[in-house]
């Protein structure tokens, strides 16, 4: 089941949310450190990771579905995000170098097409990056946070499903290793859990996050075109 906008919204506001999005950002960061001239684009609610990225690349935008909401980014200067359907990005063949997605594939009711929408819209270079809910880990198991709404995912099953999709996966990691609580004692050891966890317990991380490359051959069928935005009026928020 999709989330509501304002619950992603409530929950990075939090303690926990605050070390959830430092954590992720320094593992995104660590495999797109060269961004420069790039478009970057993030689907799902990808804007607590966008920011680092802004001022070095050449294009960004927050692509949030419609059946979650979306809202205004960033906060000041010129909105950079705008709802869609996430089976129809309202984007050219061929656009995009660096796709995120975060908050997507999990709550999403189809993810083969939406994982094809993905292919069309990556540059014959481009690289997808998913961050999805482990099925091992702890973070799936309790709905208090985001993490833990809508379908985890095994290795297998998201190599399973990019392969289908004409993406190849070449890099896999895990983040989340510190329980899902919000204490204050425990999220100030976060660095500590991750490194731990790392060491000790890859396979049992809070989410997967694995990075793909296009492969660039025929595909079967005909991929769907994505319908111009006409008539574009900022989000309110």
């Amino acid at each position: 089941m999709q989330l509501d906008v304002s619950d992603l919204q409530e929950f990075y506001a939090t303690a926990l949310g605050q070390v959830v999005r430092r954590l992720l950002t320094h593992r995104i960061r660590a495999r797109w450190r060269t961004v420069s001239g790039a478009t970057v684009i993030g689907l799902g609610f990808p804007s607590p990771y966008l920011g680092s990225f802004r001022g070095e690349v050449r294009r960004i935008g927050a692509l949030m579905p419609h059946n979650q909401g979306a809202v205004v980014w960033p906060r000041n200067g010129r909105t950079l995000s705008v709802l869609v359907e996430d089976e129809r990005l309202p984007l050219p063949d061929g656009s995009v170098d660096r796709l995120l997605g975060v908050h997507c594939l999990e709550v999403t009711e189809r993810g083969r097409p939406l994982l094809r929408e993905m292919w069309r819209v990556l540059a014959p270079e481009g690289r997808l990056m998913l961050i999805v809910p482990n099925r091992r880990g702890v973070w799936a198991r309790l709905d208090k946070t985001p993490f833990g709404h809508g379908r985890p995912y095994s290795r297998r099953q998201l190599e399973s499903l990019l392969v289908d999709a004409l993406l190849t996966p070449f890099d896999w990691g895990g983040a989340l290793f510190i329980p899902p609580i919000d204490r204050r004692m425990l999220l100030r050891s976060a660095a500590a859990w991750e490194r731990m966890g790392a060491s000790l317990s890859p396979a049992f991380s809070g989410v997967i996050i694995v990075e793909a490359r296009k492969e660039v051959v025929a595909p079967i069928g005909k991929a769907a075109k994505a319908r111009p935005l006409r008539n574009f009026v900022p989000i309110r928020g």
